[in-house]
């Protein structure tokens, strides 16, 4: 088996735009990653830098133009629908919005059950795993027979992420998962994902558009800008001595509470935004 559980080789996606003759949109450059069993990689860059969009293409719902994501040794870039849905069991997603990703008519118990429904499993099995899974991510087994409203963003995250984890994945996309939520809530639901991973050594594709949650979460990391990716190594070494003005910019952006700290890393960051348009 590879040491490799995702690899992404020279990935170009475009899409076509409509009313136009021109080319179309090209959304990732030849973007090349890898992500580890067991590892977190983080992926982080401003919005429409095209870091939702390589999540997606290894989620099979953006269609790649050229290059190649392999799994597990495996091209998958190419697959069918019918084979995608095979592949849900080894790889899930975890979205941004915990308001509209979970179906609103549907119980806890019923938006659980529903991808083990698919994969034949006994109802009694089922409705154990079920409490299992509501025990992982830390609610209380009465949560079933409740609708997603009667929970707050952060337990709605928290039930998306029992989904994504009933079918046993060995990956899961997670799509901006905690920006949506403030931030005590954050930190709680970031706490459950390395708390999983450590349990179950389930790995992940953490898209953020925040270097701190990303630093929080990941081993490496990989920056994008404008579809291509900037820089990319250990996390330690890109958050703490980042070689792309870009990666340097993000870090200056994140808050700090000293009011003289924050004033002095604005004036730095403009000095980087000035030097790149010279």
């Amino acid at each position: 088996m590879s040491d490799r559980l995702l690899d992404i080789r020279d990935l170009v996606v475009e899409y076509p735009v409509k009313g136009f003759r021109h080319s179309p949109f090209r959304v990732l450059h030849g973007v090349s990653l890898d992500v580890r069993p067991g590892e977190t990689v983080g992926l982080v860059g401003e919005s429409g830098s095209g870091k939702t969009t390589l999540g997606r293409a290894v989620l099979g719902l953006s269609p790649a133009t050229a290059g190649s994501i392999t799994y597990d040794g495996r091209e998958i870039s190419g697959l069918s629908r019918r084979d995608r849905r095979t592949l849900a069991g080894e790889i899930q997603v975890v979205f941004q919005d915990p308001y509209t990703s979970l179906n609103p008519s549907l119980t806890i118990e019923q938006i659980l059950t529903e991808p083990l429904v698919v994969r034949q499993v006994k109802p009694e099995e089922a409705s154990a795993r079920v409490r299992r899974l509501l025990d992982q991510v830390g609610l209380p087994s009465d949560a079933r027979s409740r609708l997603p409203r009667e929970f707050s963003g952060g337990q709605r995250q928290r039930i998306a992420i029992a989904r994504a984890l009933a079918l046993e994945p060995r990956l899961i996309v997670c799509d901006e998962p905690v920006s949506a939520l403030d931030l005590s809530t954050q930190a709680r639901v970031l706490d459950l994902f390395r708390e999983i991973q450590d349990r179950t050594g389930v790995a992940y594709l953490f898209v953020s558009h925040d270097l701190t949650v990303i630093r929080h979460m990941s081993h490496r990391v990989a920056v994008m800008r404008h579809g291509e990716i900037v820089e990319w190594g250990d996390c330690d070494q890109v958050t703490a001595r980042p070689n792309h003005p870009y990666t340097r910019q993000l870090l200056l952006a994140a808050p700090v509470p000293d009011p003289d700290r924050q004033q002095q890393r604005r004036a730095e960051r403009q000095e980087l935004q000035k030097a790149g348009t010279e």
